[in-house]
């Protein structure tokens, strides 16, 4: 769970990372070899974002929840 800004700095490039990278494996791997590849990337960008999102719709002066802290 995001805690701070910073964390959630780091999430996002890390969001992009990921993306960027899953971009590059649909140009160069084969159908097949893709979606293996791909899919541990695609389910960690999915979490992740549920993470960003979780922690966008907290507004900054609430507490941040208890099994994050």
């Amino acid at each position: 769970m995001i805690r701070n800004d910073q964390e959630l700095q780091c999430t996002q490039e890390r969001i992009a990372f990921f993306c960027r990278l899953v971009a590059h494996m649909r140009q160069v791997e084969s159908p097949a070899n893709f979606r293996y590849m791909a899919s541990g990337y695609l389910a960690e960008i999915e979490k992740m974002h549920a993470e960003v999102m979780a922690y966008l719709s907290r507004h900054a002066s609430e507490p941040v929840p208890a099994e994050a802290a």
